[in-house]
């Protein structure tokens, strides 16, 4: 099997596919990607047997054929090449030998009937969604994900398919993010599903802000998504997310407004010298105005004050810092809402007239 094609035709999809292979497999064929030739098309696959990443080009080839390459090394030798440069691959037993240039590679293969897929999902519903409200719609909660919790069902996102739109949602315990897409999905029942959190993350990779729509297919276990030219499919988690509804307070308690830049810019400041572990800071509140203090082990002391547009009773409460940075880095709006019940419930924080994405951080102990 020989192919010939550009560093530029090849690098984009080669790096995307190759970002679901992990450096440390069990098995050598999963630090592998499956090149597969047929009709002047190049196919080329990446998995790690929780996702699987799919990409085709156009490459000048009449032959056909399939083998599986050192994923890292054929991405780091086609990067390592000039730009513009002409690739030779060609395959001889269980060695593929690249030529460009003066440039001369030699690569072990393994063969490509010991590739596993996760192709065969037999799909039972689809809808359609643009590129950028699909970004969008991530990249506004994905930073409320837990990390490794034993409560696996948080370790991902939930999709909440429903007939008017779309929500994402994402928990680790502490806070919560959950973003709206309005939109006609004909489905009857709402249907949720939780997609792990490296899948999430080989999504937002792979969108852009343009208006090509993404076809999501779902089956009892896995979701695909169907870009032009790359195809992604996803195992799901299986477990119940929580009834994320019921810790969303109302849009109706004490009602703080603020300049979303200012106030991440007065916390950012403090937290400068919160206690790097648990990033406490007591926020005391008044007529207009927020002051934010926090200590660490080391006796030191930040105190910020913030003008507001707050007329209601005196009273403290102690949050995460980091969690609230993370939720005003979200909002899009100038100016930011902030609502509390009291100093022992959790705080809602969106966007003045932007409700579709809202953050729940709940407080801390001080």
């Amino acid at each position: 099997m020989k192919l010939s094609f550009s560093r530029e035709t090849i690098l984009k999809p080669l790096q995307i596919v190759s970002g679901v292979v992990e450096k440390r497999q069990t098995s050598p064929i999963l630090s592998n990607l499956l090149l597969q030739v047929s009709s002047g098309k190049l196919s080329l696959t990446g998995t790690d047997l929780e996702v699987q990443m799919f990409a085709t080009v156009d490459i000048d080839s009449s032959d056909s054929g399939e083998i599986t390459l050192p994923a890292r090394k054929f991405v780091d030798i086609c990067k390592s090449l000039p730009d513009n440069a002409q690739i030779q691959l060609s395959i001889d037993a269980d060695k593929a030998l690249i030529k460009s240039g003066r440039s001369r590679f030699s690569l072990t293969t393994l063969p490509a009937n010991e590739y596993p897929s996760l192709d065969n999902i037999e799909s039972n519903f689809s809808f359609e969604v643009s590129q950028n409200q699909l970004k969008r719609l991530i990249e506004q909660t994905q930073f409320s994900m837990a990390q490794q919790d034993v409560r696996y069902y948080l370790n991902g996102m939930l999709f909440e398919i429903s007939a008017n739109g779309l929500n994402t949602v994402a928990t680790d315990g502490h806070r919560l993010a959950i973003s709206h897409q309005e939109m006609a999905i004909n489905i009857t029942e709402t249907r949720q599903i939780i997609i792990p959190r490296k899948g999430v993350l080989e999504i937002v990779r792979l969108l852009d802000d343009s208006d090509t729509p993404v076809i999501v297919t779902l089956s009892s276990n896995h979701v695909r998504l169907q870009l032009p030219d790359v195809s992604f499919i996803s195992k799901l988690i299986d477990g119940k997310f929580p009834d994320y509804q019921q810790v969303i307070p109302r849009l109706d308690g004490t009602r703080i407004i603020c300049s979303r830049a200012l106030l991440h810019q007065a916390f950012s400041r403090a937290s400068i010298l919160s206690n790097e572990k648990y990033r406490g800071m007591r926020i005391s509140f008044s007529e207009n105005l927020i002051r934010a203090t926090v200590h660490n082990p080391e006796q030191e002391e930040a105190e910020e004050e913030i003008e507001v547009e707050y007329h209601g009773e005196e009273f403290e409460i102690g949050f995460n810092v980091s969690y609230l940075l993370d939720a005003l880095n979200a909002v899009k709006t100038e100016d930011a809402e902030l609502y509390f019940t009291d100093s022992n419930h959790s705080c809602l924080i969106c966007g003045v007239g932007d409700v579709k994405s809202r953050y729940v951080v709940m407080p801390m102990r001080l």
